[in-house]
């Protein structure tokens, strides 16, 4: 831990060299042994859900899972004032049916039920808002995702502000997408 004075320079920890060289040994090794079977198979299944596949990749790297489920607020459904899910937005969201859970955290004062039912989700619940303290935050995510069956490790943030991607954290979601990304626009 750094202390008073510390400018984040290189540990001094004995082994740091050592640990270094060995991880990035260890990460070589593996991406010349992926089969190049398992990654066409990994090339369709981002297809199948949209994404980039560097973008699919990078989070199934670093959430050690596929992706089996996306998390959206009103604001990554691009709702603006008048309350209406775009159209472009549903169709996105009907292309996932059966590939990946839709689920949503609706803020308030917009109808969790109500947004489900326009945009086609599958499940949503109340959005945390930003004085909502991260171990509620982290309950009522995890929650979200086991009545829907989803391991909260596949699940991914589509985040349109900051405050939504700090349910990656406080939830442990396997990472965050861009809504720019996502729906591409």
């Amino acid at each position: 831990m750094a202390e008073i004075g510390h400018n984040g320079g290189p540990s001094m920890e004995r082994g740091v060299g050592f640990r270094k060289v060995a991880w990035g040994k260890a990460r070589a090794a593996l991406m010349p042994t992926l089969p190049l079977e398992v990654v066409r198979l990994r090339v369709k299944r981002a297809e199948r859900l949209g994404l980039p596949y560097k973008t699919y990749a990078t989070i199934r790297a670093v959430s050690g899972r596929d992706i089996v489920g996306f998390l959206f607020s009103d604001n990554g459904l691009d709702m603006g004032r008048g309350g209406e899910v775009p159209a472009h937005v549903v169709d996105r969201l009907r292309g996932l049916e059966g590939s990946a859970a839709r689920l949503g955290a609706i803020h308030w004062p917009r109808d969790p039920a109500a947004i489900a039912a326009m945009a086609g989700l599958d499940a949503a619940i109340r959005a945390p808002d930003l004085m909502t303290p991260w171990r509620v935050m982290r309950d009522d995510l995890r929650g979200l995702a086991r009545n829907a069956a989803v391991p909260p490790d596949g699940l991914v943030v589509v985040a349109a502000h900051a405050l939504e991607r700090e349910w990656c954290g406080a939830a442990d979601l396997a990472g965050i997408i861009p809504r720019e990304v996502f729906f591409g626009r």
